[in-house]
């Protein structure tokens, strides 16, 4: 408890063990402001968009001493590696505390920011130290599932019948059987007009609109 004026506490979330500071800050100053943004509209001229509320932050300017002064918060107090050591613990761990401001309504979860020490004034009978705490907010996340979409199935091949157009690159012959080898097609446009399945050359071509061309392998054409 504070031998006069306010206290200051910091409690450690993970041993929830509370330190008070040895020597008050000459002053403390909290602020909290709001994400707000502007804009110009026109007939109308700037108007303000009332933004969430922004993390607050507090600094606290001290000591450490190694004896005993008159203005300690109170008479039981650790030395100065003590609280130098500890808030460098929970920096380093990610911790965060709770600061309370005794005989106030102040309290707030925080983190150690930064935290700064040493000496002044070529004087080492105590530390003078900067503690920065900015506001923790805890948030939780959940993992969701994106389900995969199946890929897509390849079209199906067009199927030959009569009267499709087909691409035709084989040897022509004079019937379905193989007889007569004749001229090579290559890349010739073609339409089928007979079909003999079963047989060693069952499609007959022709050109596209008329004129016969010969029967080829089925493997010798593809449809457009």
């Amino acid at each position: 408890m504070a031998l006069n004026g306010f206290a200051v506490y910091i409690t450690d979330y993970i041993d929830n063990r509370t330190y008070e500071l040895p020597i008050n800050p000459k002053e403390i100053k909290f602020k909290w402001e709001t994400d707000d943004k502007s804009e110009t509209v026109i007939n109308l001229g700037e108007i303000n968009h009332i933004g969430n509320k922004k993390l607050s932050s507090v600094q606290i300017d001290s000591t450490f001493p190694k004896n005993y002064v008159p203005w300690l918060t109170s008479r039981w107090f650790n030395n100065p590696e003590f609280y130098i050591n500890k808030f460098e613990e929970i920096r380093a761990r990610k911790g965060h505390v709770q600061l309370v401001v005794g005989s106030t309504p102040i309290s707030m979860t925080a983190t150690i920011s930064s935290f700064e020490y040493g000496f002044e004034n070529g004087y080492d009978g105590e530390y003078t130290y900067s503690l920065t705490l900015k506001e923790y907010r805890e948030t939780k996340y959940r993992k969701i599932k994106v389900p995969i979409p199946p890929k897509p199935r390849p079209a199906p091949p067009k199927k030959l019948g009569i009267g499709s157009i087909v691409i035709c690159n084989g040897r022509l012959h004079l019937d379905s059987y193989g007889s007569g080898p004749g001229v090579f097609e290559h890349n010739a446009r073609r339409q089928i007009t007979y079909m003999a399945p079963g047989r060693a050359f069952p499609i007959h071509v022709a050109l596209v609109g008329g004129g016969p061309r010969g029967w080829v392998r089925q493997s010798e054409v593809r449809p457009v």
